[in-house]
Parts: structure tokens; sequence; C-alpha cells
């Protein structure tokens, strides 16, 4: 079952496993442990995913992994944007997600590096729509690099919302890529507050790549099934919580 399980959703936790097979964390872990020893799986930080963490998934694995937890939160998020904002959209499934949540809006202006981003908003000419440009990282569907970098520095939202590859308590908000790393980071700092949409599958796991660390995000918008523990520590480190 934790095999069926990964496979579907490309990561699993500790806490989710838990409920899933009615059985103790100290349980989950052995298997997990004994699964990694035989190759099935690769361990991490609260979790275990079904490949190296270094490995970037394609944009199609991660459009199937959890899309009814990334729709709700996809809609939370949209419910904090108001008339007038300004508002960052980093690349990731969630983040397109919340962009076709608001695309019958009117009076915002979205800041992206996201083509898929920009694509929802073709139709809506009452949004005014930046797109950075840069190097196309075809993986994740949005311009990356030293250009796009340059070109954010210069920009300024209300609040920027991003997803990653993982979000541990007592590291961050991460990705596997260099590049996504620095990009996402500099819209972030251009932001009056940092929202990280992130669904229970990257909860409790760290990439290689350091994106925003903890101490650095305002509000984390999550579903029901991400663990509690690693939420708890988050707002012990003073980020808002929301479940949804």
């Amino acid at each position: 079952m934790i095999i069926e399980t990964i496979e579907r959703d490309g990561a699993v936790s500790i806490s989710a496993l838990s409920d899933l097979l009615s059985t103790s964390a100290v349980t989950v872990r052995r298997d997990l442990d004994q699964l990694a020893d035989e190759g099935r799986l690769t361990r991490t930080h609260g979790g275990a995913v079904l490949f190296s963490s270094a490995r970037e998934s394609t944009y199609a694995e991660k459009l199937e992994q959890a899309l009814a937890e990334k729709t709700a939160i996809a809609r939370a998020a949209a419910r904090h944007v108001r008339n007038g904002d300004v508002v960052a959209l980093g690349p990731g499934t969630t983040t397109e997600l919340l962009a076709k949540e608001l695309r019958e809006r009117s009076g915002i202006r979205i800041v992206t590096n996201s083509l898929l981003v920009a694509e929802a908003m073709v139709s809506s000419p009452d949004i005014e729509v930046i797109v950075v440009g840069g190097i196309l990282r075809h993986s994740i569907r949005a311009f990356v690099g030293g250009g796009t970098v340059s070109q954010l520095i210069g920009l300024r939202a209300d609040t920027v919302f991003l997803s990653g590859n993982g979000l541990a308590a007592d590291f961050g908000l991460s990705t596997p890529a260099f590049p996504v790393a620095d990009t996402d980071r500099a819209m972030a700092a251009g932001a009056g507050r940092v929202t990280a949409l992130v669904d229970h599958t990257k909860v409790g796991l760290r990439s290689s790549v350091l994106t925003v660390p903890t101490e650095e995000i305002d509000q984390l918008i999550t579903d029901s099934t991400s663990e509690g523990a690693e939420l708890e520590a988050m707002r012990s480190a003073g980020v808002d919580i929301e479940v949804v």
C-alpha cells in the first residue's frame, strides 16, 4: 500500500501513512527504511519520495499529484487577493490553478514568470499581466535565469504565491534546481507577504535547494492531510497556517 500511494502521489508523509495504515509512526518509519534499503523509494525528512529529491518531476507528473487538494488550496488562496492588489505568482501546478481562480477578477495586476499562469489570463482583459522573460525551463513551463532575476528585482508585489517541491519546518521551501530557486527567491524578496501553497505530499519534505527559509514565510495554505507536527513547528516559527 505504501508503494501504491507513493506511485500515485509522488511522495508520502509519515503522518499520512500512519493514518492510512492505522499504525504508529514508528512502524511507518521502519517500513520506509526497509523499502529504502530495497531501493524502492528515497527517504526524506518526514516521509519518502519515489525518486531521488535531486530529480525534478515532469509537469505532467506534478499535475496528477493531489489535484483535488491543490484545487482547494488555490480557491482558498484566491480569497486573500483583493481588488487593487499586485500579485506575484511563481511557477507550479497550484499557482496555475490559482490563476484560473483569479481570471474573472478585475482591477488586479499579476507578475509571473510562468507561461501557464500567463496563458490562464489570456481571456481576462481587465487584469494586467506582467510576464518576466529569461531562459525557458521546460519541466515547469516557466522562465528562469539571471535575466529573470534582474527583472524581478525591480518589481514589487503585495503578495507572492509560491509552491516548490518541499516544505520542512526546520528548513523552508525548497526545489531541486538552483535556477528555479533563484527566481522564486527574487520574487519573494520583492513582496510584502510570502504565501506558500503546499499540499500534503510536500509538507515535511525537503528538496536539495532552499528557496525561502521558514522564518521568511508569512503564510502557508495546505490541506488537512498534512503532517500535524510539521504544521505546529511552522506555527511556532511564526507562520500563519490555513488548512483547507
